[in-house]
């Protein structure tokens, strides 16, 4: 009497289900965190540590909670910076002003490339510029 030691096809289907229902169970999920949705675009900014001296930047991601700025040099995290950001919509340019927060900074394409990759926060925007803000940003959905 000799012992069958290979599965039987029913006992194979049975452990091939039950991986099956494990992978579907076990898994990587990336929900987005973000309150608000971004906007990729590519906009002029002026702005200021104080009201002595402007720099210029671009905007390269929008939402209502704050922006992606490409800033010449590095601002440390927390300072406050007035920020006006120009678009347009259709014929007409529009300029938005509010004060940020820088939340992080990092560099981008290395030192010598000058560009510091920049996240802000709005601090204070008023409703009429949130509103515009708003509107422009529903003309790319």
């Amino acid at each position: 009497m000799g012992i069958n030691l290979l599965p039987s096809l029913q006992e194979r289907g049975r452990y091939r289900d039950l991986k099956m229902k494990e992978k579907q169970r076990y898994g990587t999920v990336n929900f987005e965190k973000r309150k608000h949705p971004r906007f990729s675009v590519d906009l002029p900014i002026e702005y200021s540590r104080t009201d002595l001296f402007v720099k210029h930047g671009r905007a390269i991601n929008a939402s209502e909670g704050g922006l992606l700025l490409y800033l010449p040099e590095q601002v440390e995290n927390g300072r406050h910076l007035r920020l006006k950001l120009f678009f347009t919509s259709g014929y007409e340019l529009n300029a938005i002003e509010t004060l940020v927060e820088v939340v992080w900074t990092d560099i981008h394409l290395g030192k010598d490339w000058g560009d510091y990759r920049t996240g802000v926060r709005f601090i204070n925007i008023s409703p009429e510029d949130m509103t515009k803000l708003k509107n422009f940003m529903v003309s790319f959905s």
